[in-house]
């Protein structure tokens, strides 16, 4: 673990070094990557320089039970060894778990997108039930949500609904949640009981800054057109409504929550940066769902990965198999229980990926 420690506490004086470079200062997309980099690095140099003293002090307390002669100083030695012996452990498990590469997305903030798939109306209104358990999610967490474009159902809930969610380690957080959710229950419109199944999809991209992205703005084609959402006569009246597409790619981006032209254009250029930066990303994580076994964070968005069953009040997240009879807690919101045992099953993989354990 040492040798291991040592290479990185010498990448840390290195980015360091090149911090501080009027070179690197000039470029800022750089310079965030090396900063990020080096926060990153930060805690781990310190608990570097704790674990080499503990065990250069172990080293020495061993030579001095060999050679030392007094019966004394022989005791106080083996009592110092067991104490040293007892913080090694912890404090190697404690490593190990900063040891476990961090993908550098995970501290952005996010963009959900919520589509209503296979089921027709109840399909949309199974969007709606996530929409709201996200919300409450989010508020849970202390994370401000705000809502950037949405189509509703003809009987309730959304065909479409996408919001920004800013906060500590958001996407980190929600991208466990892209992929398809399945949900099992009896409509309303249905007069002999049988359960229907039907899909929504999600998809959490993380937020893009402008350094992430190099976007060429003669490239994006911009359309304004008469909002049809809620808002009142006036957004139907005033083409407040923005569209914005990027042409190389036909990545399209669009926003007609607000009854500004000029907001609904800043929401539409965060979600079509964000778009494209997803793209960039693809190949990146395309390799690592290639390395793992589970679906975890992958971003695969045709993967079924969750099924919430009314009749039974259960819910599987069929990634890592877990079961939970609680349905109603964590359409309130409760999700933590999930995403933590993801995480866990996530970090897992990391380490057996890097020799940290077997």
């Amino acid at each position: 673990m040492l040798d291991k420690l040592e290479g990185i506490y010498h990448r840390f004086k290195d980015v360091e070094m090149r911090l501080s470079d009027p070179e690197t200062v000039s470029d800022m997309k750089l310079f965030n990557q090396l900063n990020r980099e080096y926060g990153d690095l930060r805690e781990l140099v310190e608990q570097y320089h704790t674990y080499k003293k503990l065990v250069e002090d172990l080293k020495g307390a061993r030579e001095l039970l060999e050679t030392e002669k007094d019966p004394e100083m022989r005791e106080m030695a083996r009592a110092e060894i067991d104490e040293l012996l007892e913080r090694k452990e912890p404090l190697e498990q404690e490593i190990k778990m900063l040891l476990i590469p961090k993908d550098p997305e995970d501290n952005k903030n996010a963009i959900i997108e919520i589509r209503s798939g296979t089921g027709g109306d109840e399909a949309s209104l199974f969007a709606g039930d996530l929409y709201r358990m996200y919300q409450r999610y989010c508020a849970n967490k202390g994370w401000q949500t705000e809502l950037v474009d949405v189509v509703e159902g003809t009987v309730g809930g959304y065909n479409k609904v996408i919001f920004n969610v800013n906060g500590k380690d958001v996407y980190g957080t929600l991208k466990f949640e892209s992929g398809v959710h399945r949900v099992q229950r009896v409509p309303e419109t249905e007069s002999q009981g049988r359960v229907h199944t039907s899909a929504a999809t999600v998809a959490v991209l993380p937020e893009a800054d402008e350094v992430d992205v190099n976007l060429n703005m003669s490239d994006v084609r911009r359309d304004t057109f008469r909002a049809s959402g809620a808002g009142g006569q006036h957004v139907n009246k005033t083409e407040s409504a923005v569209r914005l597409t990027h042409i190389p790619t036909g990545i399209v981006a669009e926003c007609q929550d607000g009854r500004s032209q000029m907001k609904n254009y800043e929401k539409a250029l965060k979600v079509l940066m964000s778009r494209l930066y997803e793209r960039e990303l693809e190949a990146h994580q395309s390799k690592i769902a290639a390395e793992r076994k589970t679906l975890v964070s992958t971003g695969d968005r045709s993967a079924k990965i969750r099924t919430y069953n009314f009749p039974q009040s259960r819910i599987t997240d069929h990634r890592i198999g877990l079961t939970l009879y609680n349905l109603g807690d964590v359409l309130n919101g409760e999700l933590d229980e999930i995403i933590e045992q993801l995480k866990i099953a996530e970090n897992m993989e990391k380490m057996k990926a890097g020799g940290l354990m077997e």
